[in-house]
């Protein structure tokens, strides 16, 4: 019985396609790289933007004609394309034999047998859905790994659907994380990437309400020279005892993933998010003057309903202003279904394309400045690959996976070594735009 699932979107999704595959794993199937040798497949879909979704349908598409061409005799789609769509997706994807919504992950089993009743749809409510221990999870990489610490978020930005197709905010009890945290470590993870849709809200919604801080002491004190790093922060919920339990373990990345989408003020309410540009300066003020050498990476949304072109220049200026280590610029995508899509003054997409690439410029012109100044600096480096003899690839403690540039290691022959999935030591010689060059010492 081989089983191949296909994993689309964010690392959240990430996280639930790996205990999938491991509740499959313990229920006797095989897992294969290659659909061609499944007998199912399964599709862990994203919907959250337009983009996203055609991705989705693509991949279903591709991956369905292994029905008619290879050994593949069940096609499941889950995740937030089902949750979103329902059961209008259903009749328009009729090659799919079962759909499962997003607080449907824990029917896996049942889904790839045929053995669910109910019909195509299983689609329950995910506020319903208890949060807590999970099953030993089939990972991508045995090096780094991403721990979910919540499910859900409870906020309301105009333009974000997740509320919807994930529910409240639903924290893990902390003995669970730290539990799966230790697993982990035993098992050779070097890199753990906390996530959730609210990460630094973490906590608040439990019965004893506890700070995203106490958890990310407890973390440190258990990971001993695991890297611990949080993703997905926002801006309303980060605490300055957060800020301080960073700057005080060497273990925690000094690292501050926090999406503000924009800083013009009038957009900001449009939006949704309750700050305001000064907020922000403040905030990344005090993250860089308490936690050394810390690098701040956000998120901006450009062509917002309403935003104008001063909105826009105000946004290129607190840039500049800010000078970003990451940066990750987004296009407004629109839907019905969206609070924004009532909003006037839509924005064209040559326009949105336009301020997309000026952002994305000059950001690159920020990023090559940063980065010089690493030149000549000592680096420990997480070896994820070698492409071929002699030269690795990896990131640095600032390059967050997936999202971030990374760091080429180039070692010489009779000389130190790298080995995929630790950390080395590397001196920096060269940058590029987003990207480190350096040599193994």
């Amino acid at each position: 019985m081989h089983l191949y699932i296909e994993s689309l979107g964010c690392a959240r999704n990430q996280v639930d396609s790996e205990n999938m595959a491991g509740q499959l794993r313990q229920a006797g199937w095989s897992m294969t790289r290659d659909p061609a040798e499944a007998s199912v497949i399964v599709v862990n879909t994203c919907s959250f933007v337009e983009s996203a979704i055609n991705e989705s349908i693509d991949t279903i598409l591709e991956l369905a004609r292994f029905k008619k061409e290879g050994g593949c005799n069940r096609l499941v789609v889950a995740g937030c394309l089902p949750e979103r769509f329902r059961e209008a997706i259903a009749d328009a994807l009729p090659e799919v034999d079962q759909f499962l919504g997003t607080g449907a992950f824990t029917r896996i089993k049942d889904a790839v047998t045929g053995n669910l009743a109910g019909g195509t749809c299983l689609l329950p409510d995910p506020d319903r859905i208890p949060i807590g221990e999970t099953v030993a999870r089939e990972r991508v990489q045995s090096h780094t790994a991403y721990l979910k610490i919540a499910e859900g978020c409870s906020r309301h930005c105009t333009y974000c659907i997740i509320p919807r197709l994930r529910g409240r905010q639903k924290s893990r009890p902390m003995n669970h994380i730290l539990d799966e945290a230790r697993e982990l470590i035993a098992a050779g993870v070097k890199e753990l990437n906390l996530v959730s849709q609210d990460t630094t809200c973490y906590g608040h919604d439990l019965p004893e309400p506890v700070g995203f801080d106490t958890l990310l002491a407890r973390m440190a004190e258990l990971a001993g020279d695991t890297w611990i790093r949080f993703l997905y922060g926002h801006p309303e919920s980060i605490t300055d005892d957060v800020i301080e339990t960073v700057a005080a373990h060497r273990n925690l990345c000094p690292y501050f993933d926090l999406p503000v989408q924009h800083a013009a003020t009038k957009v900001l309410k449009k939006m949704g998010r309750k700050y305001v540009k000064q907020q922000l300066l403040d905030l990344f003020h005090r993250i860089r003057s308490r936690v050394h050498g810390a690098a701040i990476r956000t998120t901006l949304i450009v062509g917002f309903p309403g935003e104008t072109d001063a909105d826009f220049q105000e946004l290129m200026e607190f840039v500049e202003q800010v000078r970003f280590d990451h940066l990750g610029v987004f296009i407004y995508s629109d839907a019905e279904d969206l609070p924004s899509h009532r909003l006037p003054g839509h924005v064209s997409k040559k326009v949105a394309r336009f301020r997309h690439d000026a952002l994305m410029a000059r950001q690159m012109e920020i990023s090559a400045g940063n980065l010089a100044s690493k030149i000549g600096k000592t680096l420990p480096v997480l070896i994820e690959a070698s492409p071929e003899p002699h030269l690795y690839e990896g990131r640095f403690i600032l390059q967050a996976p997936e999202v971030d540039g990374i760091t080429f290691v180039r070692t010489l022959p009779g000389g130190p070594t790298a080995t995929i999935g630790q950390i080395a030591t590397v001196k920096i010689t060269q940058t590029l735009e987003y990207d480190l060059i350096g040599k193994v010492l």
